[in-house]
């Protein structure tokens, strides 16, 4: 009897979990905000290594005058963690306006000792993406996932890089060192569509507006590298990827951590490579998460079927977020190409439309390759029972990988 009663709470507990993501995330398409910023020329440096990042970033941190806004999904309880709050705190003690935004899973290791010492001497700091009634279960799910940091109102950073140690000590997670992501530093008229982004989810955890300051909007020279910056809120960006594919004459990369395509895309995907269009792809070889390595398999099967090139990175691991399509059009942010990105998280993508940054990606992107074992059909044939049976639950479960 027992056992009837536990699986009955098993099936209760399964069915309201469903019923909430789905009411959950009907209710937040209802009442999210659609933004479309124009096209915008900036000054933009592509940084791939976690040390020259934090570098750049806390040399422009320290060089602040007036404001530093910084969103980040994870914040690590780590050297690298105490190192950039202690940043912070040191620029607040000099008058300057520092406010801090965190999600609320991703950086929940963030120790209540250092927020507290961090809003003592004058920084704001907030959360984002709180777990609340009555979606419990869908706002538990949904992440900010952006990366913003924006100095004075005139550099911003935008990319894949989180802060922790593991970002810059390849000693820390051996297994998946050195880490390798992109991430942007951006001059120009871009910075104030970044800064928008943060007043906007700043809003919305605080309830305290500050689009309206123009002391976070000072005048914005013009750079020379054409983009946009695009935002996604859990709808959008399926359709968006989707009509680039369609465009693609030549050639289609996409490199990622994780590769879990919409049925849509996947049949853009299909498309493409029956017209002729040559697609390649980037995952790591080694995952950081349960299940979504072989989450990947089986759409990798139909894609190489038809022609396409699968490439596993194997010196360290692979948290890039790129695609590039006919060497005209290149998009890098924080999106990955998987279903979480385009049904739950908040994102924010670049699409930069500059030939000569796309041909410095495309070198990054080469050494990727270099440092990559291509995959093949047999590869996925021999697979263990063990692991189709991890991608039969993976896929049952593709949108909360």
């Amino acid at each position: 009897m027992w056992l009837f009663y536990t699986l009955v709470i098993i099936g209760l507990v399964i069915a309201w979990m469903v019923i909430d993501f789905k009411l959950g995330r009907s209710h937040f398409i209802r009442t999210r905000t659609r933004r479309n910023y124009d096209d915008r020329y900036s000054d933009i440096t592509l940084i791939s290594r976690g040390p020259e990042l934090f570098d750049k970033m806390f040399t422009d941190i320290k060089n602040a005058e007036s404001s530093i806004h910084i969103l980040f999904y994870i914040v690590q309880n780590d050297h690298l963690g105490y190192r950039f709050m202690d940043l912070l705190k040191e620029k607040a003690k000099q008058g300057v306006k520092v406010r801090l935004l965190m999600d609320q899973i991703g950086s929940l290791q963030v120790p209540r000792s250092k927020v507290h010492m961090l809003k003592t001497v004058g920084v704001e700091v907030a959360y984002c993406q709180r777990v609340n009634f009555p979606y419990l279960f869908f706002s538990s799910q949904q992440r900010n996932h952006r990366k913003i940091t924006v100095v004075d109102g005139k550099v911003g950073y935008l990319g894949g890089y989180n802060v922790g140690k593991e970002y810059i000590d390849e000693n820390d997670k051996p297994e998946l060192s050195p880490w390798r992501d992109y991430h942007m530093r951006i001059e120009g008229e871009g910075v104030l569509d970044l800064q928008s982004e943060f007043c906007i989810d700043w809003h919305r955890a605080t309830k305290k507006d500050l689009k309206n300051d123009s002391l976070y909007f000072p005048p914005a020279g013009k750079g020379k590298i054409k983009h946009r910056i695009f935002p996604t809120e859990g709808v959008n960006i399926e359709q968006f990827f989707g009509e680039f594919i369609d465009e693609a004459k030549d050639s289609i990369f996409i490199g990622t951590p994780y590769f879990i395509p919409t049925r849509h895309l996947m049949d853009k995907l299909m498309n493409a490579l029956d017209r002729g269009v040559k697609v390649t792809i980037i995952v790591p070889d080694q995952a950081d998460h349960a299940l979504v390595k072989e989450a990947a398999f089986p759409y990798f099967r139909t894609l190489l079927e038809k022609g396409a090139l699968v490439y596993q990175y194997m010196n360290g691991f692979y948290h890039g977020k790129v695609i590039i399509i006919d060497d005209h059009f290149c998009d890098i942010g924080t999106a990955n190409f998987d279903q979480r990105s385009f049904y739950l998280n908040l994102e924010l993508n670049n699409l930069i439309y500059d030939k000569h940054f796309i041909e410095i990606t495309k070198k990054e992107i080469d050494k990727d390759i270099k440092a990559s074992d291509r995959l093949t059909a047999s590869d996925l044939e021999s697979v263990t029972f063990f692991t189709k049976f991890k991608e039969k639950v993976a896929s049952a479960i593709s949108i909360l990988l």
